[in-house]
């Protein structure tokens, strides 16, 4: 992971007291970076430390980064909101009635299911995972590709390899046209 991952990895971390930020940080510092996010994620919880939608979206792109999104998503989705404004939201499969989404894209998406991921408040611009449809009937572990499209799911702007997830989510937050 790059170094510049450990500005975002701190700063959630100092959401916490600082005990339980240090022992996070020092996660981070050992290379014990999926002990530090399932960590601070019940750190979280656990001590009702409001998290604004950015920084929940956030989480779940650190986690999905270290092969811990599906283990960790029930738990951000369950972290306190802030109440304020945000600029994008972690969509809630159940909540969302986010649904995989077929026949979009070009050759390199072909084949694959698109799961909606994260949601531009200001523009409605989605963030959505590429993943292949197993044999035992659910979706890859890891994400093909990640594909920032329309607000109707009809269109693709953007299709990021498999290793974006952070150039896909900055690319959300940052080429908003309604900023």
């Amino acid at each position: 992971m790059h170094a510049d991952t450990a500005a975002p990895w701190y700063r959630m971390a100092d959401l916490l007291p600082e005990a339980a930020a240090q022992h996070v940080k020092d996660c981070w510092d050992t290379g014990e970076q999926e002990s530090g996010l399932g960590l601070l994620v019940e750190g979280l919880i656990a001590r009702q430390v409001p998290v604004g939608g950015a920084d929940r979206a956030l989480l779940s792109v650190l986690a999905e980064q270290w092969g811990l999104r599906e283990r960790l998503t029930p738990g951000i989705l369950r972290c306190l909101g802030d109440g304020g404004p945000a600029p994008v939201r972690l969509l809630d499969d159940d909540a969302d009635g986010a649904e995989p989404v077929t026949g979009l894209g070009g050759p390199e998406l072909a084949g694959l299911v698109l799961a909606p991921w994260i949601g531009c408040n200001r523009c409605g611009r989605l963030l959505l995972r590429a993943h292949t449809w197993e044999p035992w009937d659910d979706f890859s572990h890891r994400a093909e590709h990640y594909v920032i499209a329309t607000p109707g799911r009809d269109r693709v702007l953007r299709v990021l390899p498999a290793d974006a997830a952070g150039e896909a989510f900055a690319e959300l937050l940052d080429g908003c046209p309604g900023v």
